[in-house]
């Protein structure tokens, strides 16, 4: 597996300069309405990224959060199967790449690579970010409307990140069969939301009903032992912000923490995690409390305390999202 921070570095150096002659209003003006569609719930037939300006805000705004949520994404499939690499990568509704890069940083070697979008230039930026990176520079970017006509190429492994929220629900429904009927393995993220939650639990069931087992997050392909309503599934992914990513939202702080929900499933053989963490551990003196979905389709707290001996230095280590235990998951 490659250094998972050098494609951020890349990706970072890359976006280095993208506002630059944009004048800070316009881009101010493109980053907040582009932050009212990314929280509304209004779906929309209309790419949201209209032009040049909005596309460079959206790389500030949104690639780095969306590269670190789906590279973690793709990091709980990839324990989940372990041995296995990817040998062509669909990113569906892909915009300026990001997924693509999170693929890149997971596996190594180059491979066939088609990213999907309604909006030209967020294609045309994707493309020419893309030439930063070595396995990068052959990708196809092609235009394509992503709703109920979307047909897709046969692929290993098919991603589909913070689209679904921008579809009608029958829209979601095809794209997502599409997604099934083309891929070995497919990954969806969504905002880590209620209504995203829901969109990417409604994404599962209809995987699994296409034949597909969960590989991530949850350890098993049963129902989700989240009563509706009570609460949601999500997990957070740390981002490091550059200077332009700071300058794109307005913020001061060298890091934020992206929230997303996501599904990682596959036709090939799977280990899923035993558990895993679904809540920021609590360190209390002593001992460690976690939050765990379990196989079992059931959620648990575990104490782990000093008398664990290297499972209690396990859990002081452990993450949210994280497999449990480690020793039983090769991580």
């Amino acid at each position: 597996m490659n250094e998972l921070v050098a494609p951020a570095e890349t990706l970072r150096a890359a976006l280095d300069g993208l506002l630059d002659g944009l004048p800070p209003r316009q881009a101010a003006g493109a980053v907040e309405r582009l932050i009212a569609h990314y929280r509304g719930s209004t779906p929309t037939d209309a790419p949201i990224l209209r032009d040049r300006a909005d596309v460079a805000a959206y790389a500030a705004y949104r690639m780095p959060a969306t590269f670190e949520a789906v590279r973690s994404a793709l990091a709980a499939l990839a324990a989940a199967v372990p041995g296995w690499t990817p040998g062509s990568h669909v990113d569906v509704g892909g915009g300026t790449g990001a997924a693509t890069w999170a693929v890149a940083a997971t596996w190594d070697g180059e491979r066939p690579v088609t990213v999907l979008d309604w909006a030209e230039p967020a294609l045309a930026l994707g493309r020419q970010l893309a030439s930063a990176h070595p396995g990068l520079r052959r990708a196809e970017w092609r235009r394509a409307r992503i709703g109920a006509a979307l047909t897709l190429d046969a692929a290993d492994l098919v991603t589909v990140s913070y689209v679904l929220g921008e579809l009608t629900e029958a829209d979601r429904a095809a794209v997502t069969d599409a997604a099934a009927a083309a891929a070995r393995a497919v990954v969806i993220v969504e905002p880590g939301t209620p209504d995203g939650y829901a969109r990417v639990l409604a994404a599962r069931d209809r995987l699994i009903a296409a034949g597909f087992q969960v590989a991530a997050p949850c350890p098993h392909s049963g129902t989700c032992p989240i009563a509706p309503g009570t609460d949601w599934c999500h997990f957070a992914a740390r981002v490091s912000r550059s200077s332009l990513h700071r300058r794109g939202k307005g913020g001061s702080l060298p890091y934020e923490d992206e929230k997303f929900s996501y599904v990682a499933a596959t036709r090939l053989p799977v280990t899923p995690a035993a558990a895993r963490v679904v809540r920021k551990p609590q360190i209390r003196k002593g001992q460690v409390l976690l939050d765990l979905c379990e196989a079992g389709e059931r959620l648990s707290r575990a104490t782990v305390t000093k008398r664990h001996g290297e499972r209690y230095r396990a859990a002081r280590d452990a993450h949210w999202g994280d497999a449990w235990p480690p020793d039983d998951t090769g991580r």
